[in-house]
């Protein structure tokens, strides 16, 4: 599925936010090659948060119970810097304007990403998305 695509989507189960769900898509296409065998990029994003150090907070937006917040320049330290850079430069932003925006969407994207506290497994991210989309008429 296209970056664009995968935007749009976010932006339904966000409600609105263009620029947020846009970077989001483009963070998690851009992880989605990192993890083998698997259609669901979060994989790739909690494992690379957690080899970054922030593993525990995003351990809390997967499970149940409040979603512990970060900082763009927590981050920034935490995702491979030509990831962040790349996202950044598709959107035509600054790597630390991307890295504030992305960190205030990451905890509610991955806390509906993952219902009932888990990562979805044998379902792809876009499936998943769409299943916690509402639907406008």
């Amino acid at each position: 599925m296209a970056r664009e695509d995968l935007g749009a989507l976010l932006r339904g189960l966000l409600g609105g936010g263009d620029g947020e769900a846009n970077l989001l898509g483009s963070l998690l296409g851009s992880l989605g090659g990192s993890t083998a065998g698997s259609g669901n990029p979060l994989d790739g994003l909690l494992a690379a948060l957690g080899e970054g150090g922030l593993g525990h907070q995003a351990h809390s937006w997967v499970s149940a119970g409040a979603n512990e917040p970060i900082d763009g320049e927590q981050l920034a330290q935490a995702l491979p810097p030509d990831t962040l850079q790349g996202v950044a430069q598709q959107a035509g932003l600054p790597t630390d304007v991307a890295a504030d925006q992305l960190a205030q969407v990451l905890p509610q994207a991955v806390d509906k990403l993952t219902p009932g506290g888990q990562l979805p497994q044998d379902t792809s991210l876009e499936d998943l998305i769409k299943a916690h989309t509402p639907h406008t008429p």
